[in-house]
């Protein structure tokens, strides 16, 4: 695939988008079509799953590899750049789907794969039961002596593609993204944006910083957006959503929206108090001022619609971190 032809294959409507260098993205249909992704990489006949989606995407992920002419024995490696569900949640099963994986997390996320019940009880309560099911399924866990917990710089070979290890805290401390000198590729997770293909089609794609609950650092997030861009990636492969061509405008991008997501968030603190709300509409006139500068072909009510959960989510996010810095001058 050309780069220059990388949107095309994004945009129609299918799960399963066939990339250069063995790489297969596939819809996990997280909430919504093309908002969440895992990749199928393969090489010499043998498989890595990078991120899962929820328990419900295993069956999808698993068609993708028989698509691809391989067996559930043929996967070395299920990794997750992090342990939020989106990411993560399917792990356990998609393990007990591939007998001869390894499961690769974070050293400060892997308790929380070997025995998820504090991930279960603490998205139980965020979703209630019901929703917990339609939207995720389960979370099952993954037996202690298939998990490796990689440290910073560590490699994996899979059929002899060699992929590193890059602690990349900020996002969370539990995080860390996957480096493929094969493709000249990143697998971000949450650490280089979000980008969504339906806003493409302007001077370029719109990208911004998901700031999550509860372990944002805006700090090392900053240093590990300047770690990752000094590998100089050809390719981004992005969970939410897809693969982008790398732009250095992207890295400007991410850094001035940062601070500014960080400048909004203190703004809207009085006297020690969030206005969420006041919050959530500054978020989002950032986003749509932005949008209008890279003339994305998208009317304003939809872009709303689109970006409306992740706002909520880096509306929360940063009101954490907030509450969590002025705890310790407190101290």
């Amino acid at each position: 695939m050309d780069i220059k032809g990388w949107e095309n294959v994004f945009r129609m409507n299918r799960d399963y988008h066939d990339l250069p260098y063995g790489i297969t993205c596939i819809d996990t249909h997280y909430n919504r079509p093309q908002m969440a992704a895992s990749f199928l990489l393969v090489e010499q006949g043998k498989a890595a799953f990078i991120e899962t989606g929820p328990l419900l995407a295993v069956p999808r992920l698993m068609e993708g590899l028989k698509r691809v002419g391989l067996k559930p024995q043929d996967v070395e490696a299920v990794i997750v750049t992090h342990v939020h569900l989106d990411h993560a949640g399917g792990a356990g099963e998609l393990m007990r789907c591939c007998p001869s994986a390894k499961l690769y997390v974070h050293e400060a996320g892997a308790d929380h794969m070997i025995d998820p019940t504090k991930l279960k009880a603490s998205a139980m309560a965020v979703y209630g039961e019901e929703l917990f099911k339609a939207a995720l399924g389960d979370i099952i866990p993954t037996p202690e002596e298939r998990v490796v917990k990689p440290g910073d710089g560590e490699t994996l070979s899979i059929g002899g593609r060699v992929l590193h290890f890059y602690d990349t805290p900020g996002h969370a401390r539990h995080h860390f993204c996957v480096w493929d000198p094969t493709s000249q590729g990143l697998f971000t997770g949450d650490a280089f944006g979000i980008s969504y293909r339906e806003f493409d089609g302007g001077s370029r794609p719109f990208i911004f910083p998901p700031t999550t609950p509860v372990q944002l650092d805006p700090e090392r997030f900053h240093q590990s957006l300047d770690r990752l861009a000094a590998l100089k990636p050809k390719w981004l492969y992005l969970t939410h959503f897809g693969a982008l061509p790398y732009q250095p405008e992207f890295l400007s991008s991410l850094h001035t929206q940062l601070d500014q997501y960080v400048a909004m968030a203190k703004k809207a603190r009085i006297q020690g108090v969030s206005n969420h709300q006041q919050l959530l509409s500054d978020l989002r006139k950032q986003a749509l001022t932005a949008l209008k500068e890279l003339n994305a072909p998208i009317d304003n009510t939809l872009a709303v619609t689109l970006l409306a959960s992740d706002q909520e989510i880096n509306a929360q996010g940063l009101e954490v971190w907030l509450d969590r810095l002025e705890k310790h001058k407190g101290k």
